[in-house]
């Protein structure tokens, strides 16, 4: 939305404030300064302890709650045409005198409770305060109800090499909420897949309307908090959300095309595929692997996926084995520990160009063989132009953080587990279900 895409932010905050318990301290209003350094627009920065005019499109403010009010007053009066709310700790009364405010001013509000904000890498726009928080631009976007889990988020896709387009913290939802925000990524042209944390809606039936509109064209996987009655009471005071019954939730989801997954971690390999990969339009999936053990790991996942093994047929069994008479065409199919890249080249080919696969997970281990990084090139050059999905495996932790990069860069997404692979062909293949219409 326009509100969210300024050419002048104003951080309203104070040097020296400090609350006993809640966000607003000096270091965080110094934080946020710090990443805004690399915003495209202009940057004016009003601290109340020696203000200076407001003037700007969008408001960032990080004080307590009445003085928050006070400024968010003062930022309407100087026609800002939105505020993110960083602080939270709102009562009830002081949420409707924003509310009251907005009517007045008619400014858009991200928050209160925000926490981390909102970042647009296409405009360099980041109202985060901690450190290292830039991720690179990419094609998957994220709307989060909770400061922890998007920190979480943020930071695991950022340490995996993981490009964003937008993320968004939405708290409380006074103002924005997931509607509109969704309906915002359906026109980001570099969103190519949306993942969200929600705790809870405001209109259950109007959220599916809108969430079918935008997962009909761009997938959304979402990780629901608040499943049990525990969880469900502590997200009503989290972020004064309304979670509802978990069966009920469950459905609307399906209703509306989103795909649920059950973890942080799942949430980031499922939005990185769907945004890098194209639907998984089958279930039949071919292992290419140079080690054993994981490939068996893998074949395991998928069965338990339900997704098939697939078999390939006599054609592709001679083209492979009349090269390489020691590789065994049995799915999974072991390329050996010695294998290179011209060997990976040739049976990916192979496999691809098979019409009984669907889809390919490769397994690159470098420990105990013989792959080597400049062994990439081959398995790249076997994929590229590839219309059926593929996901890589780097088993172990020096590996993969030695191999990922060049996978990343190519749009192929990279695991450590095998079934964190699987998992990611489990949402591509669930896409295609939505897009047929067949999911729910």
């Amino acid at each position: 939305m326009k509100a969210l895409r300024p050419e002048r932010v104003v951080l309203v905050g104070s040097s020296t404030m400090t609350e006993e318990i809640g966000m607003t301290h000096p270091d965080l209003f110094r934080g946020i300064q710090e990443n805004m350094a690399g915003f495209k627009g202009t940057v004016r920065v009003v601290d109340i302890d020696d203000p200076t005019p407001i003037e700007g499109d969008l408001a960032v403010i990080a004080l307590p709650p009445d003085e928050s009010l006070t400024w968010a007053g003062k930022c309407g009066e100087a026609g800002v045409s939105a505020i993110i709310q960083i602080t939270g700790g709102f009562t009830a009364v002081q949420r409707a005198t924003y509310n009251g405010h907005i009517e007045r001013y008619g400014f858009r509000l991200l928050g209160p409770n925000s926490i981390m904000g909102y970042l647009d890498t296409g405009i360099g726009l980041i109202t985060a305060f901690n450190e290292g928080i830039a991720p690179a631009k990419g094609p998957s976007s994220f709307i989060v109800q909770s400061g922890g889990v998007g920190a979480a988020v943020l930071d695991t896709a950022i340490s995996e090499g993981c490009g964003i387009s937008r993320f968004a913290f939405v708290g409380d939802k006074i103002d924005i909420d997931d509607e509109d925000l969704l309906m915002d990524l359906l026109e980001d042209p570099e969103t190519k897949a949306i993942g969200m944390y929600v705790e809870g809606v405001k209109d259950g039936r109007s959220f599916v309307e809108t969430a079918s509109k935008v997962s009909a064209v761009k997938p959304i996987v979402a990780l629901k908090g608040g499943i049990s009655k525990e969880g469900a009471r502590r997200a009503r005071s989290h972020t004064a959300s309304v979670s509802g019954s978990d069966d009920i939730f469950d459905i609307a989801l399906k209703e509306a095309g989103i795909i649920r997954v059950p973890s942080i971690q799942s949430l980031i390999h499922t939005s990185v595929a769907l945004a890098n990969q194209p639907p998984l339009e089958g279930r039949r999936i071919a292992i290419v692997s140079n080690v054993g053990g994981p490939a068996i790991l893998g074949a395991d996942a998928v069965v338990r996926a339900g997704l098939k093994m697939a078999r390939p047929v006599e054609e592709t069994v001679e083209q492979v084995t009349s090269k390489y008479p020691g590789v065994e065409m049995i799915n999974p199919i072991d390329l050996i520990a010695d294998a290179d890249g011209e060997r990976y080249k040739h049976v990916l080919k192979a496999v691809l160009a098979d019409e009984t696969v669907d889809g390919v997970i490769v397994i690159n281990q470098m420990k105990s063989c013989f792959f080597s990084p400049g062994d990439v090139d081959g398995i790249l050059e076997a994929l590229k132009g590839s219309s059926k999905p593929v996901v890589d495996v780097i088993p172990g932790g020096t590996d993969f953080r030695t191999l990922r990069g060049r996978f990343i860069e190519a749009g192929i997404p990279a695991y450590t587990d095998p079934s964190h692979a699987v998992e990611a062909l489990e949402a591509l293949h669930s896409y295609s279900l939505v897009l047929k219409g067949e999911y729910a």
